[in-house]
């Protein structure tokens, strides 16, 4: 459809720019200001420019670059900094080193804002009709109005499960509201209450989405029937997971005003139904529409390319996308900045970039070696001295590295880039370590390893060579959903086959050996499979703004670094040693709290000030501003 091409190229070239937490239920768009809803719902031009507004919120999960972020009011993905696998450049406003507050806005507030885009959605659900063709004029028939209405739909209960995923239960908005009513309040729904309505508006609407898009950037981030049902998946395992499923003790307590409880006690059967959800997903996807990107070199598989050129080029593997300009070089406004935050300035091309992308040793430990096994379990791992010819079973590193970066998995060396690692352009090494050509000034990363993953290996960032790669922004890809499939599936029955197989196919695409045959013992073992389900979930999704998330609901979170914690003491490799050899010994970069109030963000605090109905989430405190 013409019409949809022209929707989906602006809707995902705009950024999200929206206003102050008072007004947050108001319309923004240019289109409100003297003119009816009448008028504006009887103008072909002006139904699709709302309806492509609704769009604004989706996410960007390659914009992690700190400053960036704070410009994004939220919707970018700070979250790998807040988890245990990033670490900025500089702390300037950061959160993490000391207990949340409601005052830490724009992090945790950003998402607020997305109740002005379901109000602006419900909006449209009540005003878009048809426009009858008359003459050579524009129109809108009954089948795009009917498309357009899947959309939103899909759109209002999506943004109600990113509510729902930082602050827990949230109210309810099905109905726009009228934001100068001096009545206006909304008590907060239930858990419960919100999983059913995402889950209903969801597959309500499955019938009247369409198929997937693999390859046309102009349509990666239009909900399919595919997309809703994967939301609907991993909500369900959320709802089914202890955070929301009677595990997070002082939430047990919360109530609204009026004694109504907003979590419930646990309910086992709730695994249940997040499997059933997962298994009409999986259903789906095997049905054809979706598969693991693979590459080949010569008629053999590569399982390098394949981790690489996954993030790098639209495949059937994508879920929902966006497709913009957000995770590419640009260093002159609020973008994603993923290259320039990346490449080191030691690195042809690098001269203009900060490359303060620092990758914690926490995650650098939780790379599996070449063999598929852990550090700790691997015959394979030292961290003793530097390696020798012939000593690097995978040919990946040079000689002469040090001996923790020698013998990892693919995924390792096309996420982390480690010191002494040639660079890909100009094969020059890159060395972290003080008075290095990237060393500890300035920008450089903090850990001694940056980050590898989704940079384009074939720009320059310095013209007149390329200074830019189009590539998707992965909201979901078809992995995370097996892993989703094979956690429920241990929860119900562990002794279901089906448990390895399908972390088994992300391993293989991976170019590991299969759990099933190095481990064959942990079949059935409920807790040892639910550990390798984390520990692949941990890579495979590594920065892609769900591990923050998923310890959380796992309620892993107070634990100590290495082991899912979010407080503690993080380390990294010694910038300040003065020989290359004191480079190499762990010390502790960056000091973390992390409180239990903390499994859920804080509401605005100017919200629950105005309002009589809503109650504060566990643990938060009134700040006085």
């Amino acid at each position: 459809m013409k019409y949809l091409k022209y929707l989906i190229t602006a809707i995902l070239f705009v950024g999200f720019a929206l206003t102050s937490c008072e007004d947050y239920l108001d319309v923004s768009d240019e289109l409100a200001e003297e003119r009816s809803l009448e008028k504006i719902f009887s103008n072909p031009q002006d139904v699709r420019k709302w309806h492509r507004n609704i769009y604004k919120g989706i996410p960007n999960t390659m914009n992690f670059y700190w400053i960036s972020v704070v410009w994004d009011i939220g919707m970018g993905n700070p979250w790998p900094n807040l988890a245990d696998e990033l670490i900025p450049s500089f702390e300037e406003n950061y959160p993490y080193t000391r207990a949340l507050s409601p005052a830490d806005r724009p992090l945790f507030y950003g998402r607020w804002h997305l109740y002005q885009l379901i109000r602006q959605a419900n909006v449209f659900l009540e005003n878009a009709k048809e426009i009858p063709k008359t003459g050579d004029a524009d129109y809108i028939g009954l089948p795009e109005v009917e498309e357009l209405k899947a959309q939103a739909r899909f759109l209002r209960a999506y943004y109600h499960y990113l509510l729902f995923e930082l602050y827990g239960p949230v109210p309810i908005m099905e109905k726009s509201a009228n934001p100068a009513d001096p009545d206006l309040d909304f008590a907060r729904n239930s858990v419960d209450e919100v999983v059913d309505f995402i889950y209903t508006e969801l597959t309500d609407i499955l019938e009247d989405l369409k198929g997937p898009n693999y390859y046309d950037p102009n349509y990666l981030a239009v909900p399919t029937k595919g997309t809703a049902l994967a939301v609907r998946a991993r909500l369900m395992v959320y709802a089914a997971s202890p955070l929301f499923n009677g595990g997070y003790t002082e939430a047990l307590q919360l109530t609204n005003k009026d004694g109504k409880r907003l979590f419930p006690d646990k309910d086992d059967t709730k695994w249940q139904k997040a499997l059933n959800a997962c298994q009409a997903f999986i259903d789906y996807a095997n049905a054809g529409h979706y598969e693991l990107h693979k590459e080949y070199t010569n008629g053999v598989y590569d399982p390098y390319k394949s981790v690489y050129e996954v993030h790098m080029k639209f495949n059937k593997e994508i879920i929902l996308a966006r497709s913009d300009d957000q995770g590419v070089i640009n260093a002159g406004g609020p973008v994603g900045n993923i290259d320039f935050y990346t490449i080191p300035r030691g690195a042809r091309g690098g001269g203009s970039s900060t490359g303060g992308g620092g990758v914690l040793q926490e995650l650098v430990d939780d790379y599996f070696m070449c063999d598929g096994l852990a550090i700790e379990e691997s015959p394979l791992y030292t961290e003793t001295g530097f390696s020798t010819a012939g000593e690097d079973l995978t040919g990946r590193t040079e000689i002469g590295t040090h001996r923790m970066y020698i013998n990892r998995e693919p995924r390792f060396y096309q996420n982390i880039f480690y010191n002494g690692r040639k660079w890909h352009i100009g094969g020059e090494q890159i060395w972290y370590n003080k008075s290095g050509n990237s060393d500890n000034s300035g920008f450089a990363p903090r850990s001694g390893a940056s980050l590898y993953k989704r940079l384009s290996q074939r720009v320059y960032h310095l013209s007149p060579h390329p200074l830019t790669e189009y590539r998707p922004i992965m909201i979901f890809r078809l992995p995370e959903f097996y892993l989703l499939y094979a956690e429920a599936l241990n929860e119900v029955s562990p002794g279901d086959p089906r448990i390895l197989e399908y972390v088994d196919k992300v391993r293989e695409r991976a170019g590991i050996p299969l759990l099933a045959a190095i481990k064959p013992q942990i079949k059935g073992n409920q807790e040892a499979q639910r550990k390798a389900i984390r520990a692949e979930m941990r890579i495979e999704l590594a920065t892609e703004g769900q591990r923050y998330f998923d310890v959380k609901r796992w309620m892993i979170a107070e634990n100590k670094p290495g082991e899912g914690g979010l407080g503690g003491d993080f380390t990294g490799m010694d910038m300040e040693a003065k020989t290359l050899t004191g480079f190499y010994k762990r010390i502790v970069i960056q000091k973390r709290v992390f409180e239990r109030k903390e499994y859920l963000a804080p509401l605005p605090q100017e919200e629950i000030q105005k309002s009589r109905l809503l109650v504060q989430n566990p643990g938060y405190t009134p700040t006085v501003e």
